[in-house]
């Protein structure tokens, strides 16, 4: 039987866990072994070491700071949609763009379904246009 705030209860423990406080352990509790993230380019890879990879060696290089704001979770059959926000400041190369140390907000929305207590895929959408603007200095932020 499939439990909607159960599943929020998940990814949420995901996004604080893993993602704002990088607990490796809690990935691989709550994500599938045979997940698939349908967000990340193939050469990152699609599965729980795929998303190891993107937050280890190519978010928190450049915000390591990394904190979570759910704005809002919609938790319907087996799927989650989470409104979400990281605020970390830009400390390290991002997207060929050197540090310079400014706060940023990065906006996005999540998809997860999930099955047996654990996500099984995943759908994201980011905005790295506003995220870049807020790097560059340019006046307008979205």
């Amino acid at each position: 039987m499939i439990n909607p705030d159960a599943n929020k209860q998940i990814v949420n423990r995901y996004n604080k866990e893993f993602i704002e406080e990088d607990n490796i352990q809690t990935l691989y509790e709550l994500i599938d072994p045979d997940f698939i993230n349908h967000s990340y380019p193939i050469d990152v890879g699609r599965g729980p070491d795929g998303v190891l990879y993107f937050f280890n060696f190519f978010l928190r290089k450049a915000f390591p700071d990394i904190k979570i704001e759910i704005y809002d979770q919609i938790a319907e059959g087996d799927k989650v949609v989470t409104h979400k926000s990281i605020h970390a400041t830009h400390k390290g190369n991002f997207l060929d763009m050197a540090a310079t140390n400014k706060e940023v907000l990065i906006d996005i929305i999540d998809i997860s379904r999930l099955r047996n207590g654990k996500i099984i895929e995943q759908w994201s959408l980011m905005d790295l246009d506003k995220v870049m603007a807020q790097i560059d200095d340019q006046e307008k932020v979205f």
